[in-house]
């Protein structure tokens, strides 16, 4: 382990061993979130060389997602129990060996297990979950700008793999397509065994910015039913159904539509699959940016605000989608409107959860709102691949999700905001 001798050269050139720590956190998510996006870009070669339909392929698709999602409550205290280099390092190998497994998959079975149970369980075990844990432990001050960059690094693993992917598929072959994030996946293993440590104290130190009179954090226990219990304890809360209902939404509208199905309705459209993914990485770096935007304006206007005009405004996106022109140029101003606000929501919900539950609960609570996103995800990624096995067009996917993320507009602005200690709100 690199990390202590690592730490104590770069203090002595007053650089913080936390920026390591979250620069090794972003390339994690990163590869979790190449992993996770990764069975979009094959869905057409699954379908041509198996014969296995849209729908049953985006049963398994949605699978994973639903998992990655309902492991965030959990994760928390999987990360407590056994310490976050040992959990990200044995997701890592998990993702890897999951995307490998695939390649040689002869039925939906075999392919259910792997990319939909094992991809699930290793991605779910790096979810957002992660970065805050990690924002948490390692900073005090720039914890909301450590959280927005990393919370936008799923937009980076777009941005990287999924071209070199699609041209991968279109010249060599699907097999070959999933080498570059098992590598990727292999070398997160290594960097993660080599540089990440689970707490400050560890390598003698404090969190970035903390103050050397300020007593030590208590860490919580490692309690399995401890999520249960706060999920009780909130169940009678509008503004947690709120939430959890908008980011049910916000998911159905981007990972489990977009992410899963992009690639597949251009080929609908008449656009091949390298244009495609280079359109979803056009994306990924506007979301780069609306992310790190999002969470400086969450600081400074009302959040509620902020999540409806996000809403509504990729409601508008979408249901303008069936009508672009598909080409690389005609995708572009879509690309730019609906990239800015991917993932933009979530600071704002992160914000809404703490006002209302305070930052002891706020994680987990904030932990069962993200397992609402990914079980939006995991409906609009089987429902979709229905929709276009049936209709044969991805058209009324779009006009429902549009539809949903305009109610969702009108919804959030129910919540209810939480006086401040100084009167404001």
């Amino acid at each position: 382990m690199l990390a202590r001798p690592l730490a104590a050269r770069l203090g002595r050139h007053g650089i913080h061993y936390a920026w390591i720590v979250a620069a090794v956190t972003f390339v994690a998510m990163l590869v979790t979130s190449a992993a996770l996006g990764l069975p979009g870009a094959l869905l057409q070669p699954l379908e041509r060389e198996f014969g296995w339909s849209t729908d049953a392929l985006s049963s398994v698709f949605a699978v994973r997602f639903a998992l990655f999602g309902l492991m965030g409550p959990f994760a928390a205290v999987v990360m407590l129990r056994f310490g976050l280099r040992r959990v990200v390092a044995f997701a890592a190998a998990l993702i890897g060996v999951a995307l490998l497994a695939g390649t040689h998959a002869g039925s939906l079975g075999q392919l259910f297990l792997v990319w939909g149970l094992m991809l699930g369980f290793g991605t779910g075990m790096t979810a957002m979950v992660l970065g805050a844990m990690v924002a948490n432990r390692w900073f005090t001050e720039r914890r909301g700008l450590v959280m927005g960059l990393l919370a936008g690094s799923s937009a980076t693993g777009q941005l990287l793999f999924l071209p070199l992917a699609a041209w991968l598929v279109e010249h060599v072959g699907w097999r070959t397509a999933v080498l570059p994030v098992c590598a990727a996946a292999l070398g997160v293993f290594a960097l993660v065994l080599l540089l990440l440590s689970d707490h400050p104290a560890d390598l003698g130190l404090r969190a970035y910015g903390e103050t050397s009179d300020a007593p030590p954090a208590p860490l919580p226990a490692a309690d399995f039913l401890a999520p249960f219990r706060t999920l009780a304890a909130v169940s009678g809360n509008r503004t947690f159904w709120i939430l959890a209902l908008t980011f049910f939404i916000c998911g159905l509208s981007t990972n489990g539509l977009v992410q899963t199905h992009f690639i597949s309705l251009c080929g609908d459209y008449g656009l091949g699959p390298v244009p495609a993914a280079s359109v979803l990485s056009m994306m990924g770096v506007f979301d780069l940016v609306g992310t790190t935007l999002s969470g400086w304006l969450s600081d400074r206007f009302d959040n509620r605000k902020l999540l409806a005009w996000y809403y509504g405004l990729r409601g508008l996106s979408l249901l303008w989608l069936p009508h672009a022109d598909f080409t690389l140029l005609g995708l572009s101003g879509f690309a730019m409107f609906y990239g800015l606000d991917w993932i933009a929501t979530v600071p704002p919900t992160v914000k809404l959860c703490a006002a209302e539950f305070g930052k002891e609960r706020a994680g987990v609570v904030f932990g069962w709102v993200f397992a609402a996103h990914q079980l939006g995800a995991a409906t609009a990624a089987y429902g979709a691949g229905l929709t276009r096995a049936v209709l044969f067009s991805y058209g009324p996917a779009l006009v429902v999700a549009g539809a949903a993320c305009l109610i969702a507009a009108g919804a959030v602005m129910r919540v209810r905001l939480v006086p401040r200690l100084d009167g404001k709100t």
